[in-house]
């Protein structure tokens, strides 16, 4: 008999939600850029992500000054490898950005001491709805 190997935390809830650095990390994480990806919000060109020109008002819409992002330093869009879930999610300045509104909304919130995010259920409801996707229970 094979055993698998479980890669990343063991606790359920840092494999759900948490921050990787400062943007959104797990299983909501790896939904989010599925989701951008699906909606062409974001493009991925051989692994070379970026903000698709019609995705710009989708992520401004959220509140997401656009051109400061483009002025900083850090890369607008950077695929971030996941250790829990083995694919990538959303990093770079955009990644913040997503996971400030997801937290400035109250959509989740910070465990204490740790990295683990939790959602509400109104927020995982809203993170669903404004990104159009069905998140993991």
């Amino acid at each position: 008999m094979e055993h698998r190997k479980r890669h990343g935390p063991r606790d359920p809830a840092m494999r759900h939600a948490r921050t990787c650095y400062d943007h959104l990390a797990g299983e909501l994480g790896v939904t989010l850029l599925d989701g951008l990806l699906a909606r062409g919000v974001i493009e991925d060109r051989d692994g070379a992500l970026s903000l698709a020109p019609n995705g710009v008002r989708f992520v401004e819409d959220l509140g997401v000054d656009v051109p400061a992002l483009e002025a900083g330093r850090r890369p607008v869009c950077k695929a971030c490898l996941d250790w829990s879930e083995r694919r990538s999610h959303l990093g770079g300045a955009l990644g913040k950005a997503l996971l400030d509104r997801i937290l400035a909304e109250g959509w989740a919130r910070r465990m204490e001491g740790g990295r683990a995010l939790v959602f509400t259920p109104a927020g995982l409801a809203a993170f669903e709805r404004t990104f159009g996707l069905k998140a993991a229970a």
